[in-house]
């Protein structure tokens, strides 16, 4: 499916944030079915929207009908602000959220973040379930567990991690999934970034989604 991407500006808490949005080419797909959020890694450690696997969960997500946002948190890209440890990245999202659901009135919205991304989105999750707005799902890829406070998440998150990710280890993982008995996908051979291993992602989240 051919993918149009658009650039716009929304304007945060902290100044202007940029954000581009991913659509399905509006003849093979003329009503999209949702809308996806995504969120980048960590700001310090070079993490923006144009991260492989942020792009990665973008064109998965366009290719199973959505549109799909991404934005670059504070003080990354074209964005103002500094890096607000979670607390005003989540509000940030927040006003993403806001501006998808009143662009695209009435679709459901998915999460999907890939490792400090995480814990925005779960962040945001359990703001939008106290609001009772929740979100449709979450992917939550290289899982922020033990790094920082993940929430508990909906029984139906797509969890998937690297089997030898260095930087958020799977033990870590498991250890935070256990007792909310969340089953968590582990590509073998895969580190942090997934290098060579990002197509298993995108396969993973279509053919879970189409599952239901």
């Amino acid at each position: 499916m051919n993918v149009h991407t658009r650039p716009f500006t929304l304007d945060g808490a902290a100044g202007a944030l940029e954000c581009a949005l991913d659509a399905p080419d509006a003849t093979e797909c003329p009503n999209p079915r949702g809308i996806a959020l995504i969120a980048h890694p960590h700001p310090l450690y070079g993490g923006t929207m144009d991260n492989k696997v942020a792009q990665t969960l973008a064109r998965a997500f366009v290719s199973i009908g959505y549109v799909a946002v991404r934005m670059n948190f504070r003080g990354v890209g074209a964005s103002a602000g500094v890096h607000d440890e979670g607390r005003g990245e989540t509000d940030d999202m927040a006003l993403l959220h806001a501006h998808m659901t009143q662009r695209y009135p009435g679709m459901p919205v998915a999460l999907a973040g890939f490792s400090f991304g995480t814990f925005v989105q779960a962040q945001l999750q359990q703001r939008l379930d106290a609001a009772g707005t929740p979100a449709e799902r979450l992917v939550l890829v290289g899982c922020a567990a033990g790094k920082w406070a993940m929430p508990a998440v909906p029984s139906n998150t797509i969890l998937i991690h690297g089997e030898v990710d260095d930087t958020i280890p799977l033990t870590a993982v498991l250890d935070w999934a256990r007792p909310q008995d969340l089953p968590v996908i582990v590509i073998p051979g895969a580190d942090h970034f997934f290098h060579r291993k990002l197509q298993h992602i995108k396969n993973l989240l279509v053919e879970m989604w189409r599952r239901g």
